[in-house]
Order: structure tokens, then C-alpha cells, then sequence
């Protein structure tokens, strides 16, 4: 997920992805506690997609506050 495609959705679609996000993070948590976590890597991308959107979504509420 680049941070150039995410700018170019609205809240409601990043509001959605955000929450998809936080499921599979919760998901992969849920994996790896139980020892069937495949792609451990997968953890460190999605935390940083969630970083992504929060990011998006701080610009674009600060862009539309000034």
C-alpha cells in the first residue's frame, strides 16, 4: 500500500481500510499467540499500512482544518 494511493481516497474508504487493517493485525496476533503464524513478516507490514492511513487521514483532517 503506497502512501500516494491512500491520499487519493476518501475518509470513508480510508476509514474502512483502517479498519480492515486493525482485523488482520488482531488476526495475526491471534495466530502467532496460537504458534500458526506462516509469514511473520506480514505482522511488520501491516502495522506500517496502519501507520499509512492514520498519516493520510491526520493530513487530510489537518488540510481541511486550515
Amino acid at each position: 500500500m503506497n502512501a500516494n494511493e491512500l491520499r487519493e481516497k476518501s475518509t470513508e474508504e480510508l476509514n474502512v481500510a483502517l479498519e480492515e487493517l486493525q482485523k488482520e493485525q488482531f488476526n495475526l496476533r491471534m495466530q502467532k499467540g496460537t504458534g500458526q503464524l506462516a509469514r511473520p513478516d506480514r505482522m511488520n507490514t501491516v502495522r506500517k499500512d496502519i501507520a499509512r492511513v492514520k498519516t493520510v487521514m491526520n493530513e487530510q483532517k489537518s488540510g481541511s482544518a486550515s
